[in-house]
């Protein structure tokens, strides 16, 4: 089997995205990186990211906190 025998496949058309509402954890996060970033702007975006996302793990918002 030769070059000149293989079919190139076309990739199979893209389904339109639906735009999803963010979940608790998203919208804690999107503020919550933005509040610890205003107290410590020196601080990597990886290392702000890790911050707010040890909040979560005691936050009022979260979801799994509530009892």
């Amino acid at each position: 089997m030769g070059k000149a025998d293989v079919k190139k496949v076309s990739a199979p058309a893209k389904k339109e995205k639906k735009e999803r509402v963010p979940s608790a954890y998203n919208m804690f996060m999107k503020t919550e990186l933005s509040r610890v970033k205003s107290e410590d702007p020196k601080l990597t975006h990886k290392e702000a990211f890790k911050i707010a996302a040890g909040n979560w793990k005691d936050s009022d918002v979260n979801p799994s906190n509530k009892k």
